[in-house]
């Protein structure tokens, strides 16, 4: 993993631009840093790259790499590079390192953007071909790495992150007024359904997406992937389960490929427990594993994280959180990631990635995408009574969701099996209070909840809905910069395009079973996966309170938030006094409560 910048225009950008651009992305890349300009009487080109060696960490792979009159700068890692690499061997090409960056730019330049069909992987990277005078620029399927986007009148500017892009065009960017109101009100799942950023007129690359750029002025995406969502009705469950374990297995083997020593973050969930048991057990891995103990009961996990710990026998590192430094942490995050937190447990992942630097590791492993492909939540449970309610099947699932998973749900909204089949638009769940929060600004906010069309079934179509815009995407982006805050690399197995094809194609079915969400994977792991994590049913979900954290009984936190600043410009001061004072703190204005902060540290900066 990298940091990347580059500019296609008519300027030529000067040596104190690119160097002043090149120290805001240290974090990301510590090893080395370099840049290549190519100069021209129409267009200039400027690639610029600094460097996480994690494989062929020599000087000899360092970019921007340079070959037969093709540039690239590229960030991320390509998983299955040695088998391209065989491919393109075959054919007579020769390599003169042992680089994925190498396999990437040779297959761009046998294939040309065809080559992505071929790739597994998470990448943001940039090809510059001297010959056309083209720039080539792609991102990953699922969005794992970012690739920021600016124009103006004299061409285009990217980069991975938004501080280096606003330092790239010495330019002042206002605040996105209309963004903050729609993360304010409708919460983290609204971010990315538009190409909207906190900062207005930067915008990103699609994930999927690839640009060929001829003219910086004209850019146009050209879509290269997007999953084959067709089930495969004479599916078995146990085809299901054999089919799944063994892509599973694959993509988990592939991105354990590395140079250097990697973690695992390891929650008390099914997850991140497959990963590292499946690595373990399966593959042969000497792991360290990498979690957060908390103190709210609601959200402790503790005892399945030693189950697994004590299964492995792995060395394991447990980290805490307390109040102590709240605020000042939070200002300090919010600097760096150059935009608010979208939830509250991302303030507490950086703790994990903290962690995992100081005990020298560069790569950590963790269980996104899961949720979003198996079955992970609550409300997939109803939704899949409503695509089942004529089939013989209703009545023992109903039962199974009454005994079983209807003691844990602590969302109101999801406490009906019937809320899908009295109106299967029903979506208030999912942006919930957002009427009253509304309230709380001094123009009210009325962008109502919408979603794509994918699929038929209303199940299949919310979980591609939380894979593609709303609950993936912002855990990618608080992901990404929370590790390269600590020059780390995150990997997330279950983000494999094989492994998400072959998911869609299992019939619902078999997803949930006799209260199991995730029914699936838990079959798959039988004898690798320890049982005490693998039976238990109840989702906690890697997250906190923020009464955990703030003490709101404490008439100076209420003070100090109520003090004058920006904020209070968009929103209500009256409105967040009455909230302080609600004890106890019903969850969805806890969550308000702490976008509202993140908010005021935001505009104080910025």
């Amino acid at each position: 993993m990298c940091g990347i910048a580059g500019y296609f225009g008519t300027k030529q950008l000067s040596d104190s631009v690119i160097t002043k651009t090149l120290d805001t992305m240290k974090k990301r890349g510590p090893d080395s840093q370099a840049y290549k300009s190519f100069i021209h009487d129409k267009y200039n080109i400027h690639l610029l790259h600094s460097r996480l060696s994690i494989i062929d960490i020599g000087n000899q792979s360092s970019q921007p790499f340079t070959s037969d009159g093709y540039t690239i700068i590229y960030n991320g890692e390509l998983y299955n590079y040695l088998e391209i690499r065989k491919e393109l061997e075959a054919t007579g090409i020769l390599f003169t390192t042992n680089s994925d960056t190498e396999v990437f730019l040779k297959a761009y330049i046998q294939w040309g953007p065809d080559c992505l069909k071929k790739c597994e992987g998470m990448w943001a990277l940039a090809i510059y071909d001297s010959h056309k005078r083209t720039l080539f620029l792609s991102r990953d399927r699922f969005g794992e790495k970012p690739f920021f986007t600016y124009k103006d009148s004299t061409g285009l500017y990217f980069a991975s992150e938004t501080k280096t892009l606003r330092t790239l065009t010495e330019k002042s960017f206002s605040v996105n007024s209309e963004h903050i109101k729609r993360y304010l009100v409708n919460g983290f799942r609204s971010l990315y359904k538009n190409k909207q950023t906190f900062f207005k007129d930067i915008s990103y690359l699609s994930p999927r997406t690839y640009a060929l750029v001829k003219d910086p002025l004209k850019i146009h995406e050209v879509e290269y992937w997007f999953p084959r969502v067709v089930t495969d009705k004479s599916m078995s469950l146990e085809d299901a389960i054999i089919g799944f374990k063994e892509k599973f297995t694959t993509a988990l083997s592939i991105r354990l490929r590395s140079d250097v020593p990697l973690a695992f973050c390891l929650s008390g969930g099914v997850d991140s427990a497959s990963i590292a048991s499946t690595a373990v057990k399966e593959l042969g891995a000497k792991i360290s594993t990498f979690s957060i103990i908390d103190f709210d009961y609601r959200y402790d996990e503790e005892k399945n994280i030693d189950s697994t710990i004590l299964d492995l026998d792995c060395n394991g590192f447990k980290i805490n959180t307390s109040k102590e430094g709240f605020f000042e942490r939070l200002k300090s995050l919010i600097n760096y990631h150059d935009a608010p937190l979208v939830t509250i447990s991302y303030y507490v992942h950086s703790f994990l990635s903290e962690a995992i630097s100081k005990q020298g590791f560069r790569v950590a492993l963790s269980g996104t995408g899961a949720d979003e492909m198996l079955t992970g939540y609550y409300d997939h449970f109803l939704l899949q009574l409503h695509d089942i309610y004529n089939s013989e099947n209703y009545a023992s699932t109903l039962s199974s969701w009454e005994k079983y998973i209807k003691p844990f749900v602590r969302n109101p909204h999801l406490s009906d099996p019937n809320l899908y089949l009295k109106n299967d638009k029903f979506r208030s769940h999912i942006y919930l209070n957002r009427d009253q929060f509304s309230e709380c600004l001094h123009e009210e906010f009325t962008e109502d909840f919408y979603e794509e069309n994918y699929h038929d079934s209303l199940l299949r179509n919310r979980m591609l809905n939380e894979l593609f815009n709303e609950i993936v995407p912002p855990i990618l982006h608080e992901d990404d910069l929370n590790s390269m805050m600590h020059s780390i690399e995150n990997r997330s197995p279950f983000l494999d395009s094989n492994l998400l094809e072959f998911c869609l194609s299992i019939p619902a079915q078999h997803l949930i079973s006799n209260g199991y969400a995730k029914f699936i994977l838990r079959e798959a792991m039988d004898g690798v996966l320890n049982n005490k994590v693998r039976l238990d049913r109840e989702k906690k979900g890697f997250n906190a309170s923020l009464n955990s954290l703030v003490d709101f009984n404490n008439p100076e936190t209420c003070d100090f938030l109520l003090a004058k600043n920006p904020v209070f410009d968009l929103v209500d001061r009256n409105k967040i006094k009455e909230m302080l004072k609600l004890d106890p703190l019903p969850n969805s204005f806890s969550k308000f409560l702490f976008n509202f902060i993140n908010i005021k540290f935001f505009l104080e900066e910025f």
